[in-house]
């Protein structure tokens, strides 16, 4: 027969526990009519290293809320996957390359590719296995990646549709450019960052106005080189007159027009400003509207593009020095002035991102914004919390089309042909055999691949099949409910929105749970360059993986950046083994007779057969902790319906640590070694039901060892056709099992005990000394309430004897009292303390105190020490006598109190 270890071991567990869970395929899920489906869609983790905490967070909620599904009865699905995570990870295999001592392009195309297949087939592994590590109980039969054979032809079959309908469409337009990576980016791709710079003065002749200028004032002089006019609003009286006329451009010696446009800050700087329409976007509109031409000064690398000049080839802040150099050898730097401005940088290296004028794909979104946004206003779609409505709206509100098309090879290659001998441009699903334009056989695809989240936009239901119509994308979607960090909102959550609605004319998700960062102790953001990273992995070797998803969901509320703290993971290892010695203490005491009569006749789950068996009559405490059982299910199935994991997991944390293990195991321990047959039976029964009903709902937060405890009870009950925890049946809310007067009874005898306790505790009562404990209170069903509990009240309250009277007759004048609702309770002080050796401790406290006093006193009457040392040293000290002062008064009530005793 299995029985429980002497002590947890979580690294013996889990990996046994895991793997049974595989071998079983209790993770699959099917097309099954005969039930609800659930459906989770994983945000699928990038191939560009081992996950971090974020993950962990992430993929611990999701899998609580899955395992707590699949037990409610639902045909609950968490698709799993990776994504290939373009930028990312061609960064990464190109450093990993040039490592081993080879460049990319030595390699060419195919080369590189066949490389990054490798890295990500050993990465996906690496990944897959961190996920198991953590009990993530996805369907590993379905994984999908990003870049396989199905999400590939999805992604060409919504790139057609696009197209055909005019939503993609490819143009030169200001793009995000990052120089490092040789990328454009879209807008999501770009992190503003407060940074110290200049504004640099710079004045421009008037042509054919000796001695008259212009001044405008730039925080990138170099882009003046690229400068097609300068701009002042068409109401600003200053300038009127200068409008149609020419400057000279400095440096350059081009004549450059000065243009009226109301996007022009009349009360802004000296309001005139530079138009660079090759690198600015709100110059590009402006250039746009007045006809600019558009000049284009670097190069991919943000070197100067400037053929003929002494620029040229230049890196862009080397160029910046030396142009600044020249305008003040010209007689044309006015001044120089701090100012602090946000700079745009990529999210990925950190470089500064250049705006320029590229040939690019793009995305128009100002139509496929508007279901989107609709879908929110309406209801249809939800945040958890609301308030993250309000960043999905703005950002689709002001959205600009899309940057699509990425510079790189790792990706989906865009599926564009363009003719080799007359340029025609034909978008299809593969390279036409005919040019329709010249007749010509030869073509050549479009070099760019698709932004990676073009491809994560269609993760919901690319993974189910489309866009084939399977039985899977009929059934598993729309899905239910989609969990990330507030961080990646417009990055993924709203392309998945408007890609869903357009591709299938449904939202892909109902509910959107936003979950925090996790920071460190100190409140930091996790980071290399801190050196502040905590690896999930160290966490689960050193604690196990529930004590690590303890961590990461106690006390997390949606939306909420949380800290992570050692402490609180060895404060859950220390829950962990609560629950498992409360178990074990429970099993050892299941001997064969008592098994033989709960489990009875007949096999099945544990949970019939302990319903089966079920005693015909329970005592009070048996039916106090069924009904609080009950009611922190209830309370528990509410939480997890509003997303509150963190408060449900306390519930049942705080249920089982305090109501179930300090008290109800402590008030049955005097029945399991008494001689009454029936009472043990009903303990014992009781024992098992609420400690089987626990880890049910323990196991969605807490999964490897509920289900080791779980099935070696079940081996104990010889349940036949025994299944997993995680496959059983969910704990409802029982009307059967709601016993409100016996709550209210037991509830009374644990505020007498906590009451005795603690005048215990202030006498410096050793629990070894028992006294009598009189009971006394004129309501007969208060004493009928104390009688029913006696046997496990006067253990609770290390009582040799519970007389319970309705008066005072026989109780000495000096008893210890403590009132209770509706009940006085005395204890003889005789028997409580040795009143002399008392007396004698508490004179030498007393003197302790006053010498303490008299210290404290002498300190805040000098006048150097209050005037002299620092405020906090003082109040400090204030403090310390208050409470000296306090402790005093409340000894000499003590002292009076056993003086009295002691003279009766």
């Amino acid at each position: 027969m299995k029985e429980l270890a002497k002590t947890y071991c979580p690294e013996e567990v889990e990996e046994r526990i895991y793997e049974m869970w595989l071998k079983g395929g209790y993770f699959h899920a099917e097309v099954n009519p005969k039930k609800k489906p659930y459906t989770i869609m994983m945000p699928p983790p990038n191939i560009t290293g081992q996950l971090h905490m974020g993950h962990a967070l992430d993929n611990t909620l999701q899998d609580s809320l899955i395992r707590w599904k699949r037990m409610e009865g639902y045909e609950a699905l968490w698709q799993p996957g990776c994504d290939h995570a373009a930028i990312a990870t061609e960064v990464r295999v190109t450093n990993e390359l040039k490592a081993r001592g080879i460049d990319k392009h030595a390699l060419g195309r195919e080369g590189f590719l066949k490389e990054a297949w490798s890295w990500k087939e050993e990465y996906e592994k690496r990944i897959v296995n961190q996920l198991h590590k953590i009990g993530s109980s996805a369907d590993w039969d379905r994984l999908r990646f990003t870049m396989d054979e199905g999400c590939s032809r999805a992604v060409q079959t919504a790139f057609l549709s696009l197209y055909r309908k005019g939503y993609i469409y490819r143009g030169s337009r200001i793009v995000n450019y990052c120089p490092h990576c040789r990328t454009s980016l879209s807008d999501a791709e770009v992190v503003h960052e407060e940074q110290d710079g200049f504004f640099w003065h710079i004045n421009y002749p008037i042509v054919g106005e000796e001695g008259r200028f212009v001044e405008i004032a730039t925080t990138r002089p170099e882009t003046l080189l690229g400068d097609s006019a300068v701009a002042v609003n068409p109401e600003d009286e200053r300038y009127r007159d200068l409008v149609g006329k020419e400057l000279i451009l400095p440096i350059t010696g081009r004549r450059i027009p000065v243009i009226a446009d109301s996007y022009v800050d009349r009360d802004f700087g000296t309001g005139c400003v530079k138009i660079t329409p090759a690198h600015d976007p709100n110059d590009f509109e402006v250039g746009k509207r007045h006809g600019l031409p558009e000049i284009n000064i670097l190069n991919d690398d943000a070197s100067i593009h400037l053929p003929g000049s002494k620029y040229d080839g230049m890196d862009r802040y080397e160029a910046r020095k030396q142009i600044v150099e020249d305008l003040k050898a010209e007689g044309l730097l006015v001044k120089v002035v701090p100012h602090r401005h946000n700079v745009g940088t990529h999210d990925r290296c950190g470089t500064t991102v250049e705006p320029m004028v590229k040939p690019q794909w793009f995305v128009r979104m100002e139509e496929l914004a508007k279901p989107a946004i609709e879908a929110l206003k309406s209801g249809e779609l939800r945040f958890i919390p609301e308030n993250y409505g309000k960043t999905y709206l703005h950002w689709l509100e002001n959205i600009r089309d899309w940057c699509i098309s990425r510079q790189l090879w790792w990706g989906h290659r865009i599926p564009a042909y363009y003719c080799d001998d007359c340029g025609e441009l034909i978008v299809s699903e593969e390279a036409p055999k005919c040019c329709e334009k010249c007749g010509s056989t030869h073509f050549h695809q479009d070099e760019d691949t698709l932004d990676t989240w073009f491809s994560s936009a269609l993760w919901p239901f690319e993974t189910l099949g489309w866009p084939e119509k399977t039985a899977e994308l009929s059934y598993f979607y729309p899905t239910d409910v989609l969990v990330t960090a507030y961080d990646i909102i417009f990055f993924w959550v709203v392309r998945m929105v408007f890609s869903g609605i357009e591709q299938t004319g449904k939202l892909p998700f109902r509910h959107v749970l936003i979950h925090g960062l996790v920071r460190d102790d100190q409140g930091r953001k996790m980071s290399k360059s801190l050196g502040n990273g905590i690896d999930p992995l160290e966490v689960i070797r050193k604690y196990g993986a529930d004590a690590l998803r303890m961590t990461l969901l106690s006390g997390n509320a949606p939306g909420n950046d949380m800290r992570f703290y050692w402490s609180k993971a060895e404060a859950g290892r220390n829950f962990m083994n609560k629950v498992w010695n409360a178990s074990r203490f429970i099993m050892m005491n299941l001997d064969e007779e008592s098994l033989s009569v709960l489990r009875g006749e007949g096999g099945g789950e544990l949970d019939a057969i302990l319903e089966r068996s079920r005693p015909k009559e329970l005592y009070a405490a048996d039916r106090w902790i069924l009904s609080r059982m009950n009611h922190t299910a209830q309370e528990i199935e509410r939480n997890l319906s509003s997303y509150d994991l963190g408060i449900a997991l306390d519930k049942i944390q705080s249920f089982l640590w305090e109501e179930f293990c300090d008290w109800f195991i402590e008030m049955v321990k005097p029945r399991l070694h008494g001689e009454d047959r029936e009472s043990r039976i009903a303990a014992l029964w009781t024992l098992c039901e609420v400690l089987m009903c626990s880890l049910k709902l323990l196991h969605p937060f807490c999964p490897f060892i509920t289900e080791e405890i779980y099935d070696t009870l079940s081996e104990l009950f010889l349940a036949e056709g025994k299944v997993p925890l995680m496959r059983s049946r969910w704990v409802f809310y029982r009307e059967d099992f709601n016993f409100p007067e016996d709550e209210e009874e037991i509830e009374a005898v644990k505020e007498a005990v906590r009451a005795i306790r603690a005048v215990r505790n202030e006498m410096n009562a050793a629990p070894s000394r028992k006294t009598r404990v009189y009971l006394v209170s004129g309501d007969s069903r208060v004493r009928k309430m104390f009688r029913h509990s006696k046997v496990f009240f006067a253990t609770l309250a290390f009582a040799s004897d519970v007389i319970i009277q309705d008066d005072r007759n026989g109780i000495a004048e000096g008893s210890v009292s403590v009132v209770i609702p509706k009940a006085n309770i005395y204890i003889p002080l005789e028997e409580l303390v040795d009143i002399k050796k008392e007396l004698e401790r508490l004179g030498k406290e007393e003197k302790r105190l006053l010498g303490e006093i008299s210290r404290s006193e002498g300190m805040l009457s000098n006048e150097r020490f209050v005037q002299k040392a620092p405020e906090e040293k003082v109040k400090e000290e204030r403090s310390k006598l208050q409470k000296y002062q306090e402790m005093l008064t409340a000894l000499r009530e003590r002292l009076s109190q056993l003086r009295g005793s002691a003279a009766l």
